[in-house]
C-alpha cells in the first residue's frame, strides 16, 4: 500500500513491485485513519508525507515493512515498528546535490537581494540603491548547522566565493569537519560569528524549534537565515519577529514550520512569514530534479520488493533493533522453559 503520493502515477512503482508478485494499492491518505482499514492486511507500507503511526502500526497483521520515499523517518513510528517485527527502510542520498544546489541559491538570490532589485524594476524603479546595503560575500562566515553529506556539499560550494566555514553538529568528528573545509564550533559560537547560517537539521525531538527567539537574539545583526532542512526546526513566529524588529535580514524557507505538503488543507494565512517581502518560501523542492524524483521511487520500491522476496534490503533503519529485539524474546523464553 502506498499511503500517499504527488508524482502523478505510480507505474514506476507498479513496474517494480508487481513483478515481485505484490499487488498495488495507491492511496492519498493526509490523516492517519485514512490507514486503518488497509492496514490489516498491507504486507508493507510506503509513504511520501503521510504519518504512518503507533495506531496504524497496531493494526498491522501482516506487513514486513515500512518503505520511506525520503531521509527522514520521523512520521514513522520506528520503535513501534520495530517492536511489533517490521522493518524500516528509507532511501539515502537521493537528493544531496540538489538539496545543496538549492540552499546555496537561495543564499545568493538573499546576500545579493536578487528579490528586492526584481520587485523594483517589475515597478519601472531603475535604482542599484534599490537592494541597499549589499555586502561583500568573500571573508564573510558561513555557519551550517549539521554537517553531513549535504551540509559537506554546501560547503563545497560556498567555499569558492571566498566564505569562511564553520559548522555545528555534535556527532560529527572534527577532523571530518577539517576535510571538507569547515571549523567544528559549538552552537553558540555558530550563532555569534555567523553572517550566514544554513539549516540543513533532520528532525528530531532535540532540533525542533532549534533556531527560537534566544538563538536570533544572538545572531550577528542583518544575518541571513536559510533552511532547507526540516520546516520545525525554525520557530516561525520567532523569525518573523526576528525579521520585523530588524534583526534579521532575510530567510529563506525550504519548507514552513507547518509543513503543508503533510495537511489536508492549508493556506499561508496563518503563518505571517507569508506576508514579509524579505523571505524566500519554496514548497518542500529543495530535493527535486526529475533524475532524483526517479531515483528516490525506484528505491523506495525495490526495497520493498527485496523485503518480500526473502532479500537484505539496501537502507534498513531498524535492522540492528529487530535483532536485539529478536535475541532479547529468545533469550527470554529460554529463561521461561529452564
Amino acid at each position: 500500500m502506498i499511503t500517499d503520493y504527488d508524482f502523478g502515477d505510480v507505474d514506476i512503482e507498479r513496474e517494480i513491485l508487481e513483478a515481485a508478485g505484490a499487488e498495488v494499492i495507491a492511496l492519498q491518505s493526509k490523516i492517519e485513519p485514512d490507514l486503518f482499514e488497509a492496514a490489516g492486511d498491507c504486507a508493507a507500507m510506503m509513504n511520501q508525507y503521510a504519518r504512518i503511526g503507533g495506531d496504524t502500526i497496531a493494526r498491522m497483521q501482516k506487513c514486513e515493512v515500512i518503505a520511506r520515499y525520503g531521509v527522514g523517518v520521523d512520521i514513522v513510528d520506528v520503535e513501534a515498528a520495530t517492536k511489533r517485527g517490521i522493518l524500516v527502510t528509507n532511501v539515502r542520498d537521493y537528493c544531496t546535490e540538489e538539496v545543496a544546489d538549492h540552499a546555496i541559491s537561495l543564499w545568493l538570490a538573499l546576500a545579493r537581494r536578487l528579490p528586492d532589485y526584481d520587485r523594483a524594476t517589475h515597478q519601472g524603479i531603475w535604482r542599484w540603491q534599490s537592494g541597499k546595503p549589499i555586502h561583500r560575500l568573500r571573508g564573510r562566515t558561513m555557519g551550517i548547522v549539521s554537517f553531513g553529506k549535504i551540509g559537506q556539499a554546501i560547503a563545497a560550494r560556498a567555499k569558492p566565493f571566498g566564505v569562511n566555514v564553520i559548522a555545528f553538529d555534535p556527532y560529527l568528528p572534527a577532523q571530518v569537519a577539517v576535510e571538507h573545509g569547515a571549523e567544528l564550533v559549538s552552537k553558540a559560537d555558530l550563532l555569534k560569528r555567523s553572517d550566514y547560517i544554513l539549516m540543513q537539521a533532520p528532525m528530531t525531538p532535540e532540533t525542533r524549534h532549534f533556531l527560537s527567539d534566544a538563538e536570533f537574539a544572538a545572531m550577528k545583526p542583518g544575518a541571513i537565515l536559510v533552511n532547507t532542512g526540516r520546516g520545525p526546526t525554525v520557530d516561525n513566529q520567532a523569525l518573523f519577529r526576528a525579521l520585523t524588529e530588524g534583526h534579521i535580514a532575510a530567510a529563506g524557507l525550504d519548507d514552513p514550520e507547518e509543513e503543508p505538503a503533510k495537511r489536508a488543507d492549508w493556506t499561508p494565512d496563518g503563518n505571517p512569514i507569508f506576508t514579509l517581502p524579505n523571505v524566500i518560501v519554496t514548497p518542500h523542492a529543495a530535493y527535486y530534479s526529475e533524475e532524483s524524483i526517479r531515483t528516490a521511487r525506484v528505491t523506495a520500491a525495490t526495497q520493498v520488493a527485496k523485503v518480500l522476496t526473502k532479500q537484505k534490503p539496501d537502507y534498513p533503519v531498524n535492522a540492528e533493533a529487530l535483532v536485539r529485539l529478536d535475541q532479547h524474546r529468545k533469550e527470554n523464553n529460554a529463561e521461561s522453559i529452564q
